[in-house]
């Protein structure tokens, strides 16, 4: 079975940053688009980053310039880096995958953020907490 496990989550004051690491297992890395999403209180649940299994990414605009998503393929694990965070970044972060396909692809929709939708496997969170 896919297991995805986050961790590095925590608090935090504004300005501060955050590694999100995500371990995946259970089957082929390489054959998943892989994303970030979030869960603030009160709000549904929204696509943070994305990569695909060409390298490709792309970013909430509430986010671009501030976070990273990268990959260790030989580790099998998922990151966010977060860079000058604020309150609003307050939020239950998620890992989550899908097997590989065109609509997952990054270059298929470039300019829309990930879509929880595409999306087939998920962790249990991580929460990210920060205070002005």
């Amino acid at each position: 079975a896919q297991v995805l496990v986050e961790s590095g989550g925590g608090s935090v004051q504004s300005g501060g940053a955050l590694r999100l690491s995500c371990t995946i297992s259970g089957y082929t890395y390489r054959r998943y688009c892989l994303a970030w999403f979030r869960q603030g209180p009160g709000k549904e649940r929204e696509g943070v980053a994305q990569i695909d299994s060409t390298g490709s990414t792309k970013y909430a605009d509430s986010v671009k310039g501030r976070f990273t998503i990268s990959q260790d393929t030989a580790k099998n694990t998922l990151f966010l880096d977060m860079h000058d965070l604020g309150p609003e970044d307050t939020a239950m972060y998620y890992c989550a995958a899908t097997l590989v396909s065109e609509i997952c692809m990054v270059r298929a929709r470039p300019n829309d953020p990930p879509s929880r939708f595409d999306f087939d496997y998920w962790g249990q969170g991580t929460q990210v907490t920060v205070s002005s």
